[in-house]
């Protein structure tokens, strides 16, 4: 089967003022059809036609934080090429369309993504999705509203996203808050019910900070103790330092709030250089059997856990499973030509199609705001390669659509759930 039923546009430098040269469509999309209260003509939004709806993500497809950023592309590219090679997706208007994915990169750098969202709307498309990282996604969130272009189903757990819908109303995180899977940790070390001293390093930023909230708000009270604690910069390169202070410590627990592969590699070989193997905790994100815990030896810690909310399709529990069967089959046939490696956000991308299919049945004008208002009314969807009981719900104020998570534990060859600290 030929590849064109979604059409993945990799949208940088002289590439992207390439395609904003020639070409494009014009501001309103053209009569995306509809009809008014009083049955007149619905103007339609920019980026949806009576035949396509086109999102551009802004993310990494370049740098240390590639991996994932890649997987944001691939996952909902995977999704949509299947439902566009089957003839397209039935809107809540009557009207069936195709859905055109365009990606651009920024390397993980808000001032790249905020060029990059406006590149987006100079491309006419409809709104921004799945996007990943803090710092990016909040550069470019006030310029998302002011503009009053959806920027929804973001890949980051920073709880600014989804905290405050009247003051953002065109934002909408998507995957579980990390203040959450901080607090999910937290509350196994309580559980435990010993004494039991935890070294942070996080990364010095939202990202890190929300980890760090949730652990100190599940510890108060307790006889969990926070003994010693160092951050670091996004851009740093190592963190060897702040393992050595950490290490020094001699801390239970080595709690590793950190984006970055590459990083969290480093601190896993540096802390066993050390001579330090205490119990460890890693970011969903930055959990990877195959990117993480291989190359950083993880089988030499006691514990390492980390919080899921998805399924692994290199799970072999899994490898009949119908959603992983076709989440397969749908990356390899419609995702094949993106360069990545699997990491939940592989997963997350491709349950956020089904996501936003979900929205577009309730889409009743060819509008941004009837987009949204979409968005915001999707209650216990049961998206693919999610686990089993966890749903997606936006109609409650203040939380992810995912905000279910379950702390698991690796095995020496893949992580379970855990049972207890």
């Amino acid at each position: 089967m030929r590849k064109t039923a979604v059409q993945v546009l990799a949208l940088t430098g002289a590439a992207v003022l390439a395609l904003s040269a020639c070409g494009r469509d014009s501001g309103g999309g053209g009569g995306g059809g509809g009809g008014g209260e009083d049955g007149g003509a619905v103007e339609s939004s920019p980026g949806i036609t009576e035949d396509q709806i086109t999102f551009g993500i802004t993310t990494p497809m370049s740098g240390p934080t590639a991996g994932p950023g890649t997987c944001t592309v691939a996952g909902v590219t995977a999704y949509m090429g299947r439902r566009n090679a089957e003839g397209g997706i039935e809107f809540g208007d009557g009207r069936t369309r195709t859905v055109e994915i365009r990606s651009y990169d920024d390397a993980y750098d808000p001032a790249r993504a905020v060029s990059n969202f406006r590149q987006m709307i100079n491309d006419g498309v409809f709104g921004n999705i799945q996007s990943l990282g803090t710092p990016t996604n909040l550069a470019v969130m006030p310029l998302a509203n002011e503009q009053q272009v959806p920027q929804v189903f973001l890949t980051t757990g920073a709880s600014q996203f989804s905290a405050d819908p009247e003051a953002n109303p065109y934002t909408l995180g998507f995957v579980p808050t990390y203040v959450s899977e901080g607090e999910a940790f937290g509350q196994l070390l309580v559980d435990a019910g010993e004494p039991i001293t935890v070294a942070v390093l996080a990364q010095n930023d939202d990202f890190g900070n929300d980890y760090v909230e949730g652990l100190e708000s599940a510890i108060e009270g307790s006889d969990v103790e926070i003994v010693a604690r160092a951050t670091y910069e996004p851009a740093d390169t190592a963190v060897d330092a702040q393992i050595t202070d950490l290490a020094d410590s001699g801390a239970d627990v080595f709690f590793n709030a950190n984006s970055q592969h590459n990083l969290a590699v480093q601190s896993l070989l540096q802390a066993q250089q050390l001579g330090w193997t205490p119990r460890v905790f890693l970011p969903s994100n930055t959990s990877s059997v195959t990117d993480v815990l291989e190359p950083g030896n993880g089988g030499a810690f006691p514990g390492v856990f980390t919080t899921a909310s998805s399924k692994d399709p290199n799970d072999p529990v899994y490898a009949e499973d119908e959603d992983v069967v076709q989440f397969q089959e749908d990356m390899a046939e419609y995702s094949s030509d993106i360069t990545t490696t699997f990491v939940p956000h592989c997963a997350w991308s491709y349950a956020a199609g089904a996501a936003l299919e979900e929205a577009f049945t309730m889409m009743e004008e060819p509008t941004r705001d009837s987009f949204m208002e979409a968005v915001r009314s999707i209650e216990g969807l049961d998206a693919p390669m999610l686990l089993d009981g966890v749903t997606i719900n936006t109609t409650e104020p203040g939380v992810p659509p995912i905000n279910e998570v379950v702390v698991t534990e690796f095995n020496g060859e893949k992580y379970v759930e855990s049972e207890g600290y």
